[in-house]
C-alpha cells in the first residue's frame, strides 16, 4: 500500500510533472509473473523512474548503505528506497553475493519483477561496459525472460556526484523479452553464465546504441581514481 501511495499519489505526480518521462516499449513487459528488467545504468535516478514509469510493481537490489544511515537523513534516505520498491543488499562478496542472488531468487519467486543493473555500478562516462555473469545466473535458476531496458539522458538530469537533479526530459526503452530457456539446467557452467550475459549486453548496446568496452565499470572507474590521486600531488605545486 506504501509503495503505491509514493508511486501514484506522493512521488510519482510530481516527477512526471518535472520531467515528463517518455516510455517505448511498454507492451513488452509482461502483465503477470517473474522476469528481469536489465538495465544500464547512467545515473542513481535509473532506480527512480523505471519503476515510475511501468505499470507493475518491480524491486532493485540496492547498496545495503542506503538503508543503514543515521538521523534524519538516514531515516529519510530509508523511507525513500523502501517507497521505490528497492531491496537492500551486500556488495561485498563472498557469502554476501549468494545473499544477494537468494534475495533476487526469492522476489522472482513471487512473481514478481526485479530490476538489475548487469554492469553492477553506473557507468562513470556513459559508455556501456562488460556485464557481471551475476544476472545470468539469476535469470537461469529462475527460469524467467530477461527484458532489456536503456534509460536515456538520465545521466544529464542527475550526473555521479551531484546530489540534486537538474531539470530535463528523461526516456526509457524496453526491448522484447530475451528467452534463455535452452540454457535450462546449466546455470553452474560458467562459459554459459558468460555466453547469456553478453548476449544481455549485446541486446542492450543495440536498443540504445550505446559505446561499448569489454572490461568491467568498476575496473575503469578504479583506473580514473587512480589517475586523479597521481595528479593531486602535483596539482599542489
Amino acid at each position: 500500500m506504501f509503495y503505491w501511495l509514493m508511486k501514484y499519489v506522493v512521488i510519482g505526480p510530481v516527477i512526471k510533472a518535472v520531467f515528463r518521462p517518455w516510455l517505448v516499449g511498454r507492451r513488452n513487459i509482461p502483465r503477470e509473473g517473474a522476469a528481469i528488467l536489465a538495465s544500464n545504468h547512467l545515473s542513481f535516478s535509473d532506480s527512480i523512474f523505471l519503476p515510475l514509469m511501468i505499470d507493475r510493481r518491480m524491486a532493485f537490489l540496492a547498496k545495503s548503505d542506503y538503508f543503514t544511515g543515521k538521523g534524519l537523513k538516514g531515516w529519510a534516505t530509508r523511507l525513500f528506497f523502501t517507497a521505490t520498491g528497492q531491496l537492500p543488499i551486500d556488495r561485498s562478496g563472498g557469502k554476501a553475493s549468494e545473499a544477494s542472488l537468494n534475495t533476487g531468487l526469492g522476489v522472482l519467486g513471487r512473481g514478481e519483477l526485479l530490476g538489475i543493473y548487469p554492469e553492477g555500478t553506473r557507468s562513470p562516462d556513459g559508455t556501456l561496459y562488460r556485464g557481471r555473469t551475476g544476472i545470468a545466473r539469476m535469470a537461469l535458476e529462475a527460469r524467467v525472460p530477461v527484458i532489456p531496458v536503456v534509460m536515456v539522458d538520465t545521466g544529464a538530469v542527475m550526473p555521479i556526484g551531484q546530489r540534486l537533479p537538474r531539470v530535463g526530459r528523461v526516456g526509457i526503452i524496453i526491448g522484447e523479452p530475451l528467452d534463455f530457456s535452452r540454457f535450462d539446467g546449466m546455470e553452474g557452467d560458467r562459459y554459459i553464465l558468460r555466453s547469456v550475459t553478453d548476449e544481455i549486453m549485446v541486446a542492450l548496446q543495440r536498443l540504445g546504441e550505446q559505446r561499448y568496452e569489454d572490461v568491467y565499470a568498476s575496473t575503469v572507474k578504479d583506473r580514473l581514481a587512480t589517475a586523479r590521486a597521481a595528479k593531486a600531488p602535483a596539482s599542489r605545486h
